[in-house]
């Protein structure tokens, strides 16, 4: 890893992902850096407001600074003003959680949700990650909407993961993953259980503007328990007119302006 700029991005996402802090010795070691070019760059990420020393552990952790930045860009493009009253309207009708996801040229963001489950078991993930293209039924979905060898050069850039990772009825081969994709083609929606996770099914659908680009994507996941197989395709419909009341106002915000398309292909041959 070299570039300070490389560097400094690194020492953010480790941050990241410890909520408590890290040593900054143990942080010079995952990221393989010297310790020195960690104290420096730590150093000035403090100074710019980014990140603290804990006073009483003497470990480094981040501010709200990033939080904060990227809830402001998330106001400022407008997308939830737009889609969350379809996503309430969609998580109280299914009874479940509805999730909306941006394309970003070459991965899914999930940016919004509304939860619908009020009792029983829930399943309320992380938001700001991105989506396992392989193994969910949101993989699937988008890569439905693109050419066979986009779709595969999309699925190995990210990888499929090791064993184990994911769900038990992941798919292990890029075969597996394109006869899934295949299949969403066919029916206009995909769905997963236990692929992503043990317990746990969706069913995700494209957010295709008029022009054919597909720009985000629209799930219901929950408890496989609930979620058999006949009550994901029950709730395939609503799915879809959802997603084209998003599509249809997608044009008002710059968030939905990422679209895979031609600069996405030639980004991934190159990447």
């Amino acid at each position: 890893m070299s570039g300070v700029m490389g560097r400094t991005l690194a020492i953010l996402e480790c941050l990241c992902e410890d909520v408590n802090g890290i040593q900054i010795a143990v942080l010079a070691e995952r990221l393989g850096l010297p310790l020195g070019a960690v104290h420096r760059l730590l150093a000035e990420l403090s100074e710019r407001g980014y990140v603290r020393q804990s006073r009483d552990r003497g470990v480094y952790m981040l501010t709200t600074r990033l939080v904060t930045l990227g809830l402001t860009y998330l106001k400022n493009s407008g997308v939830v003003d737009l889609c969350q009253p379809i996503l309430d309207r969609l998580a109280t009708a299914s009874g479940e959680l509805v999730r909306l996801g941006v394309v970003d040229v070459d991965h899914i963001t999930w940016v919004a949700k509304s939860q619908g489950a009020r009792n029983g078991l829930r399943y309320d993930p992380d938001m700001g990650i991105d989506a396992q293209l392989s193994c969910t039924a949101t993989g699937f979905a988008w890569l439905s909407t693109l050419p066979e060898d986009d779709a595969v050069a999309l699925v190995m850039k990210q990888g499929l993961g090791i064993p184990g990772q994911f769900g038990p009825k992941a798919p292990g081969t890029i075969a597996a993953v394109m006869k899934a994709v295949r299949q969403a083609r066919r029916h206009g929606y995909a769905i997963a259980s236990e692929t992503y996770t043990q317990g746990l099914s969706a069913v995700s659908v494209p957010i295709v503007r008029d022009d054919g680009e597909a720009v985000g994507v629209l799930a219901i996941s929950g408890p496989s328990a609930r979620l058999t197989e006949g009550r994901l395709r029950s709730l395939a419909d609503p799915l879809l007119e959802a997603a084209a009341d998003i599509a249809a106002v997608s044009g008002a915000s710059p968030l939905f302006d990422r679209a895979y398309g031609v600069r996405g292909a030639r980004e991934v041959e190159l990447a």
